[in-house]
């Protein structure tokens, strides 16, 4: 059954539940991730979030959010990469953080899931870092400008914000938004028609 105008940004999705198993190999880490219909990238892992793993850059300790976190992949290898770290991950979809709870567990790391639009369920936090392929379907206006307008809210002095994007699909205007807000930003990888870029709160 297709549901009409269900998205996987969409906070409950109801089609019936199909789930599947992906693994990948993320810097050099053999890793697997129980996934679902009414999510994204069922099937695989995405060039742009594979693209984000193996380029973003965390620190040793403090705290990390996955934003847009879907099935949990971002979260899973900062854990995995930094056991140090404290890494927080949130999504709209209740599908998704459902599953990310699981595949942190599948994956042998602990972290904390939350559900809810963009920030609202992080109100008065800080992290050192905001990892995010976020969701350009669901719309520049609605969904990723306040994503980024909101991490300059929610990040600590000297964090930094790491957003992937397809290039010819918003990149530019991603680019401005992360300038016009943090006053600077810069390309960290570019690869398949992605890049990532990087803006760092003064």
């Amino acid at each position: 059954m297709v549901v009409i105008g269900e998205h996987y940004f969409s906070e409950n999705p109801v089609s019936p539940e199909r789930r599947g198993l992906v693994r990948g190999r993320l810097r050099g880490m053999d890793l697997e991730f129980v996934t679902s219909s009414g999510t994204f990238s069922v099937r695989k892992i995405d060039r742009g979030t594979r693209l984000l793993v193996e380029s973003m850059i965390l620190p040793d300790e403090g705290r990390v959010l996955d934003m847009g976190c879907g099935y949990g992949v971002v979260g899973v290898v900062a854990k995995r990469l930094a056991p140090a770290l404290e890494v927080w991950m949130a999504d709209i979809n209740e599908r998704a953080t459902s599953l990310a709870r699981l595949n942190l567990e599948r994956n042998g790391v602990e972290g904390m899931v939350v559900q809810g639009d963009l920030y609202v369920p992080l109100e008065g936090m800080r992290f050192s870092a905001v990892l995010s392929n976020p969701p350009f379907s669901a719309g520049l206006r609605q969904v990723v400008r306040p994503l980024v307008k909101g991490a300059a809210n929610h990040l600590k002095l000297g964090g930094n914000l790491q957003v992937v994007v397809q290039s010819q699909k918003g990149g530019r205007t991603l680019a401005s938004m992360m300038e016009e807000t943090f006053g600077g930003v810069e390309v960290l990888a570019r690869g398949g028609g992605y890049r990532v870029l990087m803006s760092v709160r003064d």
